[in-house]
C-alpha cells in the first residue's frame, strides 16, 4: 500500500500490518483513499475531523445554491386594465427576486370558444412587463388555460 501522512507527504510503500502498525504508532486512522489505485492509496489522518470538515464543506456547497421557484399568476380573458397593469408589476417583482413566473389565462364557460382572447391577452400582458425577462415555454393551451412561463434573463 501505498502510505501518505496527514500532512499529504509520502511516507511510502508498505504492507498492510506495517501501514497499521504505524497508525497506530501515531493514534490516528489508516483511511483508504484510492482502493483502484496500483498499489492501492491509504492515508494516515483523524478520521472523525476528516468526516467533521467534509460535513462542513457539504453545508457550505449546500448554502450557496439557490432554488429557483417558480411563482404563478392568474389572469383572465376579462380583467381590468388596471389589474392586468398590478399583476405585470408583481410580476416584475418576481423576475426581480430571480424567481420564474408561470402566467395562466383561464378561460370560463364561453371564453373557450375564443383561446385567441387569451393568446392576445399574454401578448399584451408582455408588454407591460417593465423588467427584462426571456419566455422558457409557451404560449400553451392545456384544456381550459393558456400558459407561458417567464425567467429572468440570464447573466
Amino acid at each position: 500500500m501505498r502510505v501518505i501522512d496527514a500532512d499529504g507527504k509520502m511516507v511510502g510503500i508498505m504492507k498492510i500490518e506495517e501501514a497499521l502498525a504505524l497508525a497506530r504508532e501515531k493514534e490516528v486512522d489508516l483511511v483508504e483513499i484510492s482502493p483502484q489505485a496500483k498499489p492501492p492509496v491509504v492515508k494516515l489522518l483523524n478520521y472523525d475531523k476528516y468526516r467533521y470538515q467534509q460535513e462542513k464543506a457539504a453545508q457550505e456547497a449546500k448554502k450557496k445554491v439557490k432554488k429557483v421557484t417558480i411563482k404563478g399568476v392568474r389572469l383572465s380573458v376579462r380583467i381590468g386594465e388596471h389589474d392586468l397593469n398590478f399583476k405585470a408589476k408583481q410580476t416584475g417583482e418576481f423576475l426581480t427576486e430571480g424567481n420564474k413566473v408561470k402566467i395562466d389565462v383561464v378561460m370560463r364557460g364561453r371564453e373557450q370558444a375564443h383561446p385567441e382572447l387569451a393568446f392576445d391577452l399574454i401578448r399584451k400582458f408582455q408588454t407591460l412587463i417593465t423588467i427584462p425577462f426571456m419566455k422558457e415555454a409557451g404560449p400553451t393551451r392545456m384544456g381550459n388555460t393558456v400558459s407561458i412561463i417567464v425567467a429572468p434573463p440570464l447573466k
